[in-house]
């Protein structure tokens, strides 16, 4: 029996465990003003206690008991902001510990130490200015003598524009013949006599290497102009009775048929030298017709060059009779100079009621001296006047009157063959 007396001490406590919560929950629903009012209006418990759990269930236990007591602590209230401290005099007792705060002494117009929070005005002046002096120090040393000053492009990039842009030097007597001194062979006789110099020295070898932007070069005591003229090139039908040289002062050369156009160089092309023209290979006084003239010396080397292989057109009016044995005799050549030279293709051309002699078309590629009347000649036949009609594929204007010129275009140029 003594083994079992536990046992039921510890059943007792539970059931008076729960005699208590019923109790409880009976006491909230009994009492109206507890069960009316809202729930959010509820003080708020902080703290319970088991103690006064344990002592209201230890009282609870009684009949007469019908109240608990609770252990109920409520929240404290927010802190109210504090006032912002003054830039007058300040208390050192009153600032709380959190805040940090630099305070200032500054002597006041009284005479008396104070302390402030913000810095005194003059030592803010004296920042400013400081500032100030700095900044324009800076400019300052931003001189063009300290600078060190880098160069535009590097050297790669001048070597390249040097190598693929940049004009090469020229020939010493190709420069004065191109600027209108005189011809290259002239040019040439210049330079043997010693009446040109480079750089302040006499230069006598036609072959010297210059460059007209940056050597100063002298002709017979006279500045040779830095720049020289612009290529340009025309298209003449030569009259008859002009030569193609101008060496000749008796004779009329075909360059006279250009003053007018050399006059007005200068509103054209103010502050250039004016080009000295000249013809690209020569017809004789009496044929007419087409013939290119130029400042270009390179030019007119490769379409006056046998080795070009430009063919020449002629249209030849023969006194007489023309029949098919003259023309086998022209076709089969003959030679000049040592060298046989046969035309491309010989055509007589159909009768005009304007037009009472016979017309031949010969076509030419070799350019020998006198080489269409040359082969009339050896035929048997007589030229009564030859004109130059064409050269490459450039054809003269049907529209162009004798002793007028015309400036070719770019796609005329292509079809002489000659110019790049």
């Amino acid at each position: 029996m003594k083994s079992k007396t536990p046992i039921f001490q510890q059943m007792a406590t539970v059931m008076a465990s729960f005699s208590t919560l019923h109790h409880l929950s009976f006491s909230l629903f009994s009492n109206p003003s507890l069960s009316l009012r809202p729930f959010r209006s509820f003080p708020r418990i902080i703290n319970c206690s088991r103690s006064s759990l344990s002592s209201s269930s230890s009282s609870s236990s009684s009949p007469s008991t019908s109240s608990l007591q609770f252990n109920i602590s409520f929240a404290p209230p927010k802190p109210k902001p504090k006032p912002p401290v003054s830039d007058q005099l300040l208390d050192p007792d009153d600032l709380s510990s959190d805040q940090l705060i630099i305070p200032w002494i500054v002597r006041g117009e009284d005479g008396n130490l104070k302390l402030q929070m913000h810095p005194p005005a003059r030592l803010l002046h004296a920042m400013a200015n400081a500032e100030t002096e700095k900044k324009k120090n800076k400019k300052k040393d931003k001189s063009p003598d300290k600078v060190s000053l880098e160069p535009k492009y590097s050297k790669a990039a001048r070597r390249f524009f040097n190598e693929n842009f940049k004009k090469p030097e020229q020939r010493l007597s190709k420069v004065l013949a191109a600027t209108g001194v005189a011809s290259r062979r002239n040019s040439e006789e210049l330079i043997f006599e010693g009446k040109v110099t480079v750089n302040g020295s006499v230069c006598k070898a036609p072959q010297t290497r210059v460059d007209p932007a940056r050597d100063v070069i002298y002709v017979n005591g006279n500045r040779l102009p830095k720049k020289q003229p612009p290529k340009v090139y025309f298209a003449l039908n030569k009259p008859k009775g002009y030569i193609c040289s101008s060496g000749d002062v008796e004779s009329k050369s075909v360059l006279c048929l250009f003053d007018e156009y050399l006059k007005s160089w200068g509103k054209k092309y103010p502050g250039l030298p004016k080009p000295r023209l000249f013809t690209v290979g020569r017809l004789d006084v009496a044929t007419t017709g087409l013939i290119i003239v130029t400042n270009d010396g390179d030019c007119a080397q490769r379409l006056s060059h046998p080795s070009s292989n430009l063919t020449k057109e002629y249209i030849a009016a023969i006194d007489g009779i023309v029949t098919r044995r003259h023309l086998f005799a022209i076709s089969e050549g003959t030679v000049i100079e040592g060298i046989h030279c046969t035309p491309d293709s010989v055509e007589l051309l159909p009768r005009q009621t304007d037009i009472s002699r016979p017309r031949l078309r010969i076509v030419v590629h070799d350019g020998r001296k006198h080489e269409v009347r040359e082969l009339v000649k050896s035929a048997g036949l007589e030229i009564h006047s030859l004109k130059r009609v064409r050269i490459g594929g450039f054809r003269l204007p049907s529209d162009l009157g004798l002793g007028k010129h015309i400036e070719l275009k770019q796609s005329d140029l292509k079809l002489l063959g000659g110019i790049s």
